[in-house]
């Protein structure tokens, strides 16, 4: 039987730029007013304001200039994932992650299945914590090689780190780049409806865990030796593991605490793992030059996953110059006025969903669609409690099937997977999860959250 296959993901990026070039001359330009926000430090649409204005269409030739644009917008999350991976790879070479996953395996010998558990739940809280996504991407070498080891596909490795991370954030009471910006915007109290969010995100997490655990038994496959899961494993190996790791886990630790308490942005956390990569190196026995050159194989074996997340923000910056991300937004959010408050509301679930895929960032859309739909959320009678989860559950569960998600791009390419495999997997899970968020979005109205 014939199935959808996708093409190359860079084919892929690069046709969803000329296609968002041809919208910027077929679809008419219009623009919101905008203002700033004291809560939240960013501009945020004026409701009712959106007008047409003069068009600005996107040439071919513009389109392609707009591509290096995107890799410089994108600039500090590239930059990130090259750090870290160098540092993962420098980690990697002193023999440390070697002997953690032994370790771990010999823990859980007999009982593999549940590695698949506690690693999704270790990244759906990160996820949930703070929207982790492009820090995912060094680590995909790790669970590679960990799930070679156990007989899992490679697939299993993207499902428990960016699908277990994408799913805690989507349902998360907490996270401050969907939720938090979102009830600021709609001026809730942080943190409100959490306990109503918990509910629902320990069951999203039941169906994905099940959904990856089923998949990963039924495909396996005959576990690798550590030599043949790991390559690097034959080369030269450094010494004092246990502190390394000790070093790593830190490092783990004090990201957590900048990101979440010290307002971290991209440019710290690259500065963490580039220093946690150097002192790993030295501590581990590799020197000054054998650090160097394990950064710049890193830096080597990232490059093209890192580029992607790029290529990704540059559909963004095409639909931008052409002035149709506004036009966009109010073509679908306008119909949503007329219809009854439940109706709306998950109207409004498909429309963050259709959103998501020219605007790929959750902090933007929020700032694009919550000044608008907030006060529609109040002349319908929609608790914006509600309006919030619509959002929450639109726009985030498409984080795990959009290409545009220059993150999930780049984690499905290190894993060496297609993306029509990808889809594959993770449709059938996705239109489950997404009926679980109406369902939260039903219930919501129903006990009035």
């Amino acid at each position: 039987m014939n199935t959808i296959r996708f093409p190359h993901p860079l084919v892929l990026l690069v046709g969803f730029i000329l296609l968002a070039c041809l919208l910027s001359y077929v679809l008419p330009a219009g623009v919101f007013e905008r203002h700033p926000d004291a809560a939240t430090g960013r501009e945020v649409v004026v409701a009712g304001s959106y007008h047409r204005v003069a068009a600005t269409p996107v040439s071919p030739l513009q389109a392609l200039v707009d591509i290096p644009k995107g890799l410089v917008d994108a600039a500090s999350v590239i930059f990130l994932v090259f750090l870290a991976g160098g540092a993962f790879t420098v980690v990697d070479l002193t023999g440390a992650l070697r002997q953690g996953v032994d370790w771990l395996l010999h823990k859980f010998r007999g009982r593999e299945a549940v590695v698949i558990p506690i690693i999704s739940v270790l990244f759906a809280t990160m996820g949930a914590l703070e929207n982790m996504q492009e820090e995912i991407v060094p680590l995909v070498p790790v669970l590679l090689i960990l799930m070679r080891r156990i007989g899992y596909p490679t697939l299993t490795a993207a499902a428990v780190s960016i699908g277990s991370a994408a799913v805690g954030a989507a349902f998360s009471p907490l996270n401050p780049f969907q939720v938090g910006i979102a009830q600021k915007l709609a001026q809730l109290p942080l943190l409100s409806g959490g306990g109503f969010r918990l509910v629902f995100l320990a069951l999203a997490l039941v169906i994905w865990i099940g959904g990856t655990v089923r998949y990963a038994l039924r495909h396996r496959l005959a576990p690798e030796t550590a030599e043949a899961a790991d390559p690097a494993a034959t080369g030269p190996s450094g010494r004092n593991h246990g502190l390394v790791l000790l070093l790593l886990f830190g490092g783990f630790a004090f990201f957590a605490y900048g990101v979440l308490k010290l307002g971290w942005e991209f440019e710290q956390m690259a500065a963490l793992f580039f220093t946690l990569g150097v002192v790993a190196g030295l501590v581990g026995g590799l020197g000054l030059t054998g650090t160097a050159e394990g950064f710049i194989a890193g830096f080597r074996d990232i490059a093209f996953s890192a580029l992607l997340i790029g290529f990704a923000r540059a559909i963004f910056v095409v639909l931008e110059q052409g002035q149709v991300v506004d036009t966009i937004v109010n073509g679908l959010s306008a119909p949503l006025a007329g219809l009854p408050a439940w109706t709306a509301a998950l109207g409004m679930l498909g429309v963050h969903t259709a959103l998501h895929l020219p605007v790929p960032s959750v902090s933007g859309q929020a700032v694009l669609t919550m000044p608008l739909l907030v006060p529609l959320s109040d002349l319908i009678g929609l608790s914006r409690q509600v309006t919030v989860l619509a959002y929450q559950y639109g726009a985030g569960l498409c984080e795990l099937i959009t290409p545009t998600n220059g993150a999930l791009m780049a984690i499905v390419a290190a894993c060496g997977v297609r993306f029509d495999e990808w889809w594959k997997f993770v449709l059938p899970l996705y239109l489950l999860l997404l009926a679980l968020g109406a369902v939260a979005v039903v219930v919501g109205i129903a006990i009035g959250v």
